[in-house]
């Protein structure tokens, strides 16, 4: 018997008129991660087996919106709506959705994709300080970013397409290249 690859229905309210709406299988966000990963893992997860951030967009009602946040690009800034429409799809709080976005007036550096690899040999994840436009080094390691694989110098992809936490083209895991980070 085949299973079912499709979202889960529920419903909301109790009238026979209500809509019913899909749900995703939950993944839990790590503490500082950026909404770019986060909704990558999520895609790929599973029970849900997302091919792209309109797919995940489609699904919540969000059109495109959800493939310019994997992207890094926030203008214009996502609405409460669009957080509580996303929320609501994947079972976490709307306020944890807000926390992977940069704060009210910090600006953010969307290219180059910055990375920690010291961070992230202790949490596979891309944190969304480090593409803080005046942030230039990780506060907890004093080490520069890197912009690019020290091996090949291939410039990181973007972080929902982190399938492995490893450079796209040389396959050297990020967590490796800590040792050529330079110290700030």
């Amino acid at each position: 018997m085949a299973e079912n690859m499709l979202p889960s229905k529920t419903r909301r309210g109790m009238n026979e008129d209500d809509e019913i709406l899909p749900k995703l299988g939950y993944v839990e966000p790590y503490e500082g991660e950026s909404i770019s990963h986060y909704l990558g893992r999520l895609r790929r997860f599973k029970a849900n087996s997302l091919p792209s951030g309109y797919s995940l967009g489609k699904i919540a009602g969000l059109g495109a919106v959800t493939g310019r946040w994997e992207k890094l690009y926030f203008n214009p800034f996502p609405t409460r709506q669009e957080l509580e429409a996303l929320a609501s799809l994947i079972g976490v709080n709307t306020d944890r959705l807000a926390e992977m976005l940069p704060p009210n007036g910090v600006t953010m550096k969307p290219r180059p994709i910055r990375l920690c690899a010291a961070c992230y040999a202790e949490v596979p994840c891309h944190r969304i300080e480090w593409q803080y436009k005046d942030k230039l080094k990780c506060d907890r390691h004093q080490l520069g970013f890197l912009t690019k694989c020290t091996n090949c110098e291939t410039s990181f992809s973007i972080p929902s397409d982190w399938v492995k936490g490893e450079c796209s083209h040389c396959s050297l895991p990020f967590a490796k290249m800590a040792k050529r980070q330079k110290i700030y």
